[in-house]
């Protein structure tokens, strides 16, 4: 891959060491900070605002004040504004990319991916935020008249996750804007720069004061700061994106006030392959499904369950595939393909799942360790004979691991698939029309890959069932987490 271009502006004015509040970038009141490191070399990024729940207080108060007047604003308006956000975002493409480079570890190429991902919600929300439209509907009366409008439910807070530090704030926060509503933006710990540098494109196209806020803190604030959020009485719902567990916990907080919620949350994805599958075309879609952002993303393939009379070639295609393709460094440098995981969790997760797997009875086929470039770099590695409960095959991994189990029939495959509590993705190989009719009905996911490994897209309706979330995000669809119904019912009309 040719390096990119950057712009005349160099990436790095827009990584702020500070918070964005009420259109201003801001200090925590304590001035304490704390520091990111890029998990490629653990360089010092720099220091942003460790601020606690009282600076969360003044962002909720600055987006609730300014909910009174950006709901009234007309949906044109708004569009106006957002697709300047979004111009602004294709114009610093590369430079915000890096940015994600630097803070997440994922390569260069991967992260202009993500940024064209991110902008397309704002492009995409710019025009359907024109489309919330209500209804009138035939009265039983001859002297009524019946209505349904649409309307902003307030202040949207906004809880988001590492692995992808662009695309999953622009998800939630366009839809938001575009409805009328305001939004408070959490970012992870490890990737704040990147909604820093998203704060400074908003404040550039014009978004007014306290509509967009971004407040950042350690680790040690951010639960005592969600926990505000779910509970605040100016705040009307929170939208997040993370792990099972805390999505929970945050359903739980959120039931108090009865708000508005939407989780997305943690998976197990199957990937099955058939035996009518084209081989060439399920290897090329595991790549995509499972090495993407050194598999720390909440679709990646987990479970891989292939047909008994291809297994052996498809084991051996994926092997050679993953020995050929992947380069492993610094997602700055030329050529890399693979970068290393977030932090030190996630790479004592990965390396303990494996070690317990194998000490459960699956057997190593590839990788299995830290890479020799130490820090934060794991091994692609491959294990296969894996059961139900291997450790790698009953969780979800967030890591470069093929996990790998032969089945029999199509009602074997489906029945591994279904026994797991987790229904975000999935994802099956075959070219049986028949077949790919049934199992797509039949897989109990909220979205499914057919002979395709990535599904991501602004217009996809994006979403889980079971304990993978509620709600969805992108599409028409995502604004109805923003908007309620409101029904107007006008009397004496004869």
């Amino acid at each position: 891959m040719e390096a990119p271009k950057m712009s005349k502006v160099c990436y790095s004015s827009f990584m702020h060491n500070k918070a964005y509040i009420n259109g201003q970038f801001v200090t925590a009141a304590s001035g304490k900070t704390f520091e990111v490191r890029n998990p490629a070399n653990r360089d010092l990024l720099g220091c942003t605002p460790d601020m606690d729940v009282s600076d969360a207080q003044v962002a909720i108060d600055a987006a609730y004040d300014a909910f009174q007047t950006w709901q009234n604003t007309t949906a044109k308006e708004r569009a106006l504004v957002l697709r300047k956000w979004f111009e602004l975002c294709e114009k610093y493409k590369e430079d915000l990319a890096m940015i994600i480079t630097k803070e997440s570890g994922k390569p260069l190429a991967e992260s202009i991916g993500e940024m064209t991902y991110g902008s397309s919600f704002i492009e995409l929300y710019a025009e359907e935020g024109k489309r919330v439209n209500g209804e009138v509907v035939q009265s039983p009366s001859p002297s009524k008249e019946m209505i349904f409008i649409r309307k902003p439910i307030g202040v949207a807070a906004m809880i988001t996750p590492w692995n992808f530090p662009n695309a999953m704030i622009t998800r939630k926060a366009a839809a938001a804007m575009a409805a009328g509503c305001t939004c408070v933006v959490k970012p992870a710990e490890d990737t704040p720069y990147s909604a820093i540098a998203l704060a400074d494109l908003s404040q550039q196209a014009g978004i007014p004061s306290g509509v967009f806020n971004v407040v950042t803190s350690s680790k040690a604030n951010a639960a005592d700061i969600g926990t505000l959020l779910c509970t605040s009485p100016k705040v009307a719902g929170l939208s997040f994106t993370g792990s099972t567990a805390v999505g929970k916990l945050l359903y739980k907080q959120c039931s108090e006030g009865i708000k508005r919620i939407g989780l997305e949350l943690g998976g197990n994805a199957p990937f099955i392959v058939f035996d009518s599958a084209d081989l060439s075309k399920a290897v090329n879609g595991l790549m995509a499904a499972k090495f993407r952002n050194t598999g720390q993303t909440c679709i990646s393939a987990n479970r891989i369950l292939v047909q008994s009379k291809i297994y052996d070639k498809f084991v051996e295609l994926v092997k050679e595939t993953m020995q050929k393709q992947i380069v492993v460094g610094d997602g700055a440098e030329k050529g890399v393909t693979f970068g290393p995981l977030i932090n030190e969790s996630q790479l004592h997760k990965v390396e303990n799942l494996v070690k317990s797997s194998l000490d459960s009875g699956a057997k190593l086929l590839l990788g299995g360790k830290r890479h020799e470039k130490g820090g934060l770099y794991y091994e692609p590695t491959i294990i296969e004979d894996c059961a139900e409960h291997t450790p790698c095959f009953a969780e979800e991994i967030f890591g470069p691991v093929v996990c790998l189990r032969k089945f029999e029939s199509e009602e074997e495959a489906l029945a591994i698939a279904n026994s797991t509590n987790s229904g975000l993705a999935g994802y099956f190989f075959s070219e049986n029309l028949s077949q790919v009719w049934r199992v797509a009905h039949k897989l109990e996911t909220g979205m499914v890959g057919i002979n395709d490994g990535m599904i991501s897209a602004a217009e996809g309706c994006f979403g889980g069932i079971k304990e993978s979330g509620i709600g969805r995000e992108g599409s028409h669809h995502g604004m109805d987490e923003y908007t309620y119904f409101k029904y107007l019912c006008f009397g004496g009309l004869n």
